[in-house]
């Protein structure tokens, strides 16, 4: 097979890679613009954090219905940007559980997830070049913090040197 240099690898299945003298930084700033726009989220004001510290969600049955397709479009769209935005896992985790039958609080939430995302959408992971390159993990969960069944949320971390290699957060 003939094969072709290309150069440096830029962009690989939406994520951006920058390669540098100092190490490797990816990144989906792209595709969160992209999503922004396609919700109509662009120029909204950003918030600091992706949820309201001690803010707990819950099956709302008495209220108002929201377009289930809108709302499972965000959702996966938030979903897919998880793979180079860790800090965004625990709100991806936990607004997915309302896809079934949403409710305008579950939208709120939502789209004050799509309004942190308005203030960070360089964030990414940086993988530098020297450093220690010990693999280190972090957990945390709480107990019996959903209100519904009373199950814990847990999550986890691992590092290999300064960058994420691999997180999670699930109930």
């Amino acid at each position: 097979f003939d094969m072709t240099d290309m150069g440096r690898m830029r962009y690989f299945l939406g994520v951006e890679v920058l390669q540098r003298s100092d190490g490797i930084y990816i990144s989906q700033r792209k595709y969160a613009l992209k999503i922004l726009k396609r919700f109509g989220m662009e120029g909204c004001n950003s918030v600091h954090n992706p949820v309201v510290p001690g803010f707990k969600l819950f099956r709302d049955e008495s209220g108002v219905k929201v377009d289930e397709t809108y709302f499972r479009q965000i959702v996966g769209s938030l979903m897919y940007l998880t793979m180079t935005r860790p800090d965004l896992m625990f709100i991806v985790s936990l607004i997915s559980r309302y896809m079934g039958k949403p409710t305008e609080l579950h939208l709120q939430a939502v789209k004050r997830a799509l309004r942190y995302l308005s203030g960070t959408t360089n964030f990414g992971i940086f993988y530098k070049k020297e450093g220690d390159e010990s693999l280190i993990g972090y957990a945390d969960s709480d107990y019996a913090g959903d209100l519904e069944d009373r199950k814990s949320i847990s999550g986890y971390v691992f590092m290999l040197g300064s960058g994420a290699v691999a997180w999670s957060s699930k109930k």
